[in-house]
């Protein structure tokens, strides 16, 4: 008798979005070394939350003094992974690199105490170290992401697992390094290869004592909702669907520029990317013929060469379900002013597209 087997893709692989190639793939944590790990964390805590702020900040600068200095081979890896072009990528790092050194340099200040003036009595607050956290992050900024949740958290005390998402597992494994490499202790920061069953049970588990995620609304609604269930505090950062309102005094030149630039800015792939255009009726056509042009003007090529223009999307199913959104959009009527395929090339790279007079109805109009 036939059987059929089930080939299920790895939850944690590196796929070049550039040529589609696989770079490598990897072997996600065991339940048994998932548990070592937690307790690592745990027992860290113990220790670190004891620490001064100043002795917390010797690893944390640490940390942004060396993913500045190698901020090229940081930002080639999330080039490779996620298909962001390269000066993004290096931005990305140095930024993500700032983000560390101001924490280092300002956690104190923040988290000192301030003194209350009751009616009644003496108060005061003061912030307190919760202990481990449990990190859920995306793969649009793999290094952005990590820093804005390490540096305020470390710095406050706690300890961090990070579940990163499974396109940029060398993005994930490298930032883990990155705080060895800076005179870590063990279990400080820690990167879990873990599927999204065992990502229930760290939240579930007592010792976990916070839960953060950035991505999407049905994973935040799951996470927060697992937490919840748990009574554990969360901070959920979901998407968004910003506007480009264009009046009629803009001046077109500057406008077009920053058009440009806040829709295609790590190809789109940005929560708070210019995701609609609303523009003044009497300088509407002026806007459209301009910016058609400056988008049309974009050269595909490979996001590590720095004289491209149009990176890949950062997977082919990414590149899949946009299509998928345009045909819908254009089903319910929309018309297409530029692009709306694929581009007939090696990669996930999609055509930049305009598609004008979407009605309310329209799947696209939210």
């Amino acid at each position: 008798m036939a059987v059929n087997t089930l080939h299920l893709a790895p939850e944690y692989e590196s796929v070049n979005p550039y040529d589609g190639k696989t770079i490598k793939t990897f072997v996600e944590t065991t339940d048994a070394q998932l548990e070592t790990k937690i307790a690592a964390a745990q027992k860290c805590y113990e220790t670190w939350r004891n620490k001064t702020y100043a002795e917390r900040a010797v690893v944390v600068a640490k940390a942004a003094e060396l993913m500045h200095a190698q901020s090229d081979a940081f930002a080639r890896l999330a080039t490779l992974e996620m298909g962001k072009r390269i000066d993004e990528s290096r931005g990305e790092v140095n930024f993500s690199a700032d983000i560390l050194a101001y924490y280092a340099k300002n956690a104190e200040r923040f988290l000192a105490p301030v003194k209350l003036n009751p009616k009644v009595g003496h108060a005061h607050m003061e912030s307190s170290p919760l202990g481990v956290i449990f990190c859920v992050e995306p793969w649009n900024f793999p290094y952005y992401q990590l820093a804005r949740v390490a540096g305020p958290h470390l710095m406050a005390g706690n300890t961090l697992l990070v579940k990163h998402a499974g396109i940029v597992p060398q993005c994930a494994i490298a930032f883990e390094k990155l705080w060895t490499d800076a005179g870590a202790p063990p279990g400080l920061y820690t990167n879990l290869l873990i599927d999204h069953g065992q990502s229930d049970r760290v939240i579930d588990d007592p010792r976990i004592k916070g839960v953060a995620l950035t991505g999407s609304v049905a994973a935040g609604k799951a996470i927060a909702a697992r937490a919840g269930a748990n009574v554990k505090p969360t901070s959920m950062e979901l998407g968004g669907s910003d506007a480009f309102i264009v009046l009629d005094d803009a001046d077109l030149e500057h406008t077009i520029k920053w058009a440009v630039w806040g829709r295609m800015y790590n190809a789109g792939q940005t929560c708070c990317a210019a995701k609609r255009f609303i523009v003044v009726e009497s300088i509407a056509d002026e806007f459209l013929e301009k910016f058609t042009a400056a988008l049309a003007a974009l050269k595909p090529g490979d996001p590590l060469d720095e004289k491209t223009t149009l990176g890949p999307l950062s997977t082919e199913s990414a590149l899949v379900q946009l299509l998928a959104q345009v045909d819908a959009a254009v089903a319910h009527g929309a018309k297409i002013v530029l692009g709306g395929k694929r581009i007939d090339r090696p990669g996930a790279f999609m055509q930049p597209s305009i598609l004008t007079d979407i009605k309310p109805q329209n799947p696209a109009f939210r």
